[in-house]
């Protein structure tokens, strides 16, 4: 169980702020997706913040150029601003894209190998999943598998003991025990691309972002990444406020996903003809009795139906 230390006013040391929206090319945006970016851009209102849209390609196999593009034509429907990063997919292609940054993965990769910090695997994801309940269990972890073959991921060495300590939006410094399901997780896919983790911690430190808004359901990726970004030496992101929204879920209480065919907006726009039944749809969703004309009085509706988030 997390312990709570004592409160925070972020806004007295963080300036200036700055939040991302960072979605993933691999589908059609929904609900959940939307639900994300309005509370992401009500916060950045609310705190004078600018927004960074930060697109995740890295995971080339699932990128399709409609995604990308359904990405902008779903925030400019939503009337969603950002005030960084690209101005739609031909402007991200030339100068956003992950695969532009690289070489700056790739440094702190070859640093990790060299420092020994990282281990080869050679496990396959149905090997992992057919043991310990699906928790890698650290099979290679004494093999001293060669790192530079090429069939072969990086994973993170050391085992993990020490507490995590995280700045909550709204409860201050939490400490945490590491999760012991994520010991030894991926740096490096087989494919030699760095592993989300590494990425996302290394994007958030490139463009200075410090106000991070993701579902509750990856608090734990939060954890493993500031555990990450502590030992590469990222210390800004140990001062990042974390804000861990609750998320939408289906009429079975299942999460809303791009893989399972959740409602996306492409197709709400297409049955509603109309922007306003949207953000009624998400506010029924929500269970929110405020009238809701845009995102903002979504947000707005939601804040104060669970201002204990907020305050």
């Amino acid at each position: 169980m997390p312990g709570f230390i004592k409160p925070n006013s972020f806004q007295n040391f963080l300036h200036p702020i700055k939040t991302r929206i960072a979605p993933t090319p691999s589908g059609f945006l929904h609900a959940g997706n939307i639900f994300s970016f309005v509370i992401t851009a009500g916060l950045a209102r609310d705190l004078g913040a600018k927004v960074l849209l930060r697109i995740d390609d890295l995971d080339q196999d699932r990128v399709r150029e409609p995604y990308l593009n359904n990405i902008f034509e779903t925030l400019r429907l939503l009337e969603i601003d950002w005030t960084e990063g690209p101005a739609d997919t031909d402007d991200f292609m030339a100068n956003w894209t992950q695969l532009s940054r690289l070489d700056y993965y790739n440094q702190t990769l070859e640093a990790l190998k060299n420092s020994g910090l990282v281990f080869a695997c050679n496990c396959s994801r149905k090997q992992v999943g057919e043991t310990n309940n699906g928790i890698y269990p650290g099979t290679c972890l004494n093999k001293k598998i060669d790192l530079d073959r090429d069939d072969v991921c990086w994973r993170w060495k050391p085992s993990i003991t020490e507490q995590v300590y995280l700045q909550d939006y709204a409860k201050g410094t939490i400490c945490h025990s590491f999760i012991e399901s994520q010991q030894h997780f991926v740096i490096r896919k087989k494919d030699g691309m760095p592993a989300y983790h590494l990425a996302s911690v290394l994007d958030d430190n490139y463009y200075k972002v410090n106000l991070i808004v993701r579902g509750a359901d990856l608090y734990e990726s939060t954890l493993l990444q500031l555990h990450l970004a502590k030992s590469i030496g990222l210390t800004s992101l140990e001062k990042s406020i974390f804000f861990h929204h609750p998320i939408i879920t289906d009429a079975s209480g299942q999460k809303l996903s791009k893989s399972a065919g959740a409602l996306s907006i492409r197709s709400m726009q297409v049955k509603f003809k109309d922007n306003n039944k949207i953000f009624e749809q998400l506010s029924t969703q929500l269970q929110l009795t405020r009238k809701i004309n845009n995102w903002f009085d979504l947000y707005l509706g939601y804040k104060e139906k669970n201002s204990h988030l907020f305050s």
